[in-house]
This record gives C-alpha cells, structure tokens and sequence, in this order.
C-alpha cells in the first residue's frame, strides 16, 4: 500500500480536492496531520469521506494530550460510520515544542500512547471504561456507535521504546523517516517488537512516514523540501545526526532559528546533507529510487509534506511513479 499526508494548513475545500486527486492517482491511504495551528483534522476528513470512495482515511497522527483519549476515540469512531468502515487512527505522543506552545507536558509518552489504544479498542468494542492511568475516564462509553472495533491503530514513533512497543501491540507503525539507514534501524526495533507480539494480534504494518518533494525539476523539489527538514533537523537526537554525518550544532542552529520564529533563516541554514537525510527530494526517478530502498525494509511508504512546490502536480507525479 502506499499512503499519503495532506495537511490542512490549506482550506479544507482544497485538502478535499487533493484528496480526490490522490485517490484517482492510487494512494489507497490519505492522512491528515494533527497541529492545532492548522485546520480541524478531523473536519478535513469528514469532507473526505465525502468526496472520495474507497481510501482509508485517518488522522496522522492525533496525540492524546491536547485532546482527551476518550475523544479521540470517538472522533475516530465518527469518522468510521461517516466513511462507511474506512478509518485508521494514527496515534502519536505528538511535537514535543508544539505541546509546550499548549502548556502541555508530554509525560510517559510510551505509556499515554499504550493506554490511548487500549482504551479505544474497548470504546470501539462497545464497552464502557474506567481507567485510572496517565489519563482518567469513569464508566465513559460510545453511545451513538455500533462496534467499531476493526478500526486499525498505526502508532507514530521515532524512538527504539516506541517502535518495539507499536510492533507489539498495533496493527502498524508510522515511522517518521526519509532514509534507508533509518528505516533497516527501525526495522531492527519493529522485528524485536514482533518477537513479543502474540499471534492473536494479527498481521502488521510497517509504514515509512517520509517528507517527499518531487517535481520535474530536482532543484525547485529541494528548495521546496527545506522547511520541514528544518523542523526535522533542528529536533533531531544525536545518535540521528551523527548517523548521517551531520554536525549537530549546525543542526542545533536551525533548530534554534525556528524556536525563535525565524523562519527565513532556519530554512537558509539547512544543507543539502540535510535534505539528503531528512528528504526524499528529487525528480520522480529519483523518489522512486529512494522509495524502492525503503521498501527493502518496510512494507509502505507514505508520502508526507510537502509533496512538492506545487501539491497537485506533485500528487499526480507520485501516482505515475510509485507503485
């Protein structure tokens, strides 16, 4: 399968249109991302559902901080009947930066996470749950909704706890990486998760969040590709930096740009071993190239922000290319 991230920092009337494009392109997943400075996610998905017929549609990924994870649940469970059975719920700690613009700390994430999805799945089965834990929810229950409980959960992770514990206990995990070192890390991480999961779980998912620009032109696809590798780099650890060789107080730098809000020059700072290592930038041979070595070690790759300099355009240069 191969999936794709629009985010609505658009209106929601053209997160629609894309999204009807990347269905007639063959993206058989379409995710929209979670911040609370773009649009409503969900109000985003809800026109999908709408709009399109057949693709898997889910937020990617709602973090059950800044939203309680009864809500989420249940926003999940409204998308699942309004999509006619076609939600996912992708299911992350969320940005550590962001949480903190909310006076949010994000404590125990591994366990708030574990939580979150054990508790939906018994939402979604039609119990009513009390749980004392990292959050608290007495006799809370779905009364609107008949069982839900296919609704598949991919846990966002980056980290090795997370990762192992997505393979564990998920239906999939979305990794947030754009290169093969990462992705045969991560698969390390995901098969020694695989080795405690019991066999009543299910088959797996291992799915590779990538930040994909493409276009015709290889130079305006890494231009276009700078600004979430900035966010990428500036929030990267260590061992990730020094994976790829890059300096990390350079990385540090661009971080510190963006806390800042200097865009301009968090986006000027980032090097071209950056975008090597945080991107899939290039023309579509180059993506597909790229996507191909990711696929060694993973079983889907989907395309996340920013596409490209043009969305549209870059949506249809993915369908032709990836398959």
């Amino acid at each position: 399968m191969t999936g794709i991230e629009l985010t609505p920092e658009l209106p929601v009337s053209e997160v629609r249109e894309l999204g009807v494009r990347a269905e007639e392109a063959g993206f058989e997943t379409v995710y929209s991302s979670c911040h609370y400075n773009n649009r409503d996610p969900f109000a985003a998905l809800t026109a999908l559902a709408d709009a399109t017929e057949s693709v898997r549609l889910g937020p990617g990924v709602a973090n059950p901080y800044e939203v309680h994870p009864v809500r989420v649940a249940s926003q999940v469970a409204t998308l699942d009947e309004h999509s006619d059975g076609r939600a996912v719920c992708g299911l992350g700690a969320g940005d550590r930066s962001t949480l903190r613009n909310l006076g949010i700390e994000r404590e125990r994430p591994l366990r708030r996470v574990l939580e979150a999805m054990q508790v939906s799945r018994e939402l979604w089965a039609g119990e009513r749950v009390s749980h004392d834990g990292t959050f608290t929810a007495a006799d809370a229950g779905l009364n609107y909704a008949e069982e839900v409980s296919e609704v598949p959960v991919f846990v966002g992770a980056q980290g090795p706890q997370m990762l192992r514990m997505a393979a564990k206990h998920a239906n999939g995990v979305l990794f947030n990486a754009s290169h093969p070192r990462d992705v045969a890390w991560a698969a390390e991480r995901v098969e020694e998760g695989l080795a405690e999961r019991p066999d009543s779980r299910g088959a797996f998912e291992f799915a590779v969040f990538a930040s994909v620009s493409v276009a015709e032109s290889r130079e305006a696809a890494r231009e276009a590709a700078r600004p979430p590798v900035a966010f990428i780099a500036g929030g990267a650890a260590d061992p990730v930096l020094a994976r790829h060789g890059i300096d990390a107080d350079a990385a540090s730098a661009v971080g510190a740009a963006v806390e800042r809000g200097e865009f301009r020059e968090a986006f000027a700072d980032v090097s071209e071993a950056m975008i090597d290592a945080f991107a899939i930038a290039g023309t579509p041979e180059d993506v597909a190239s790229r996507a191909a070595a990711l696929r060694e070690h993973a079983d889907t790759v989907v395309c996340g922000s920013p596409l490209g300099p043009d969305r549209a355009t870059a949506i249809d240069l993915l369908g032709e290319t990836l398959p």
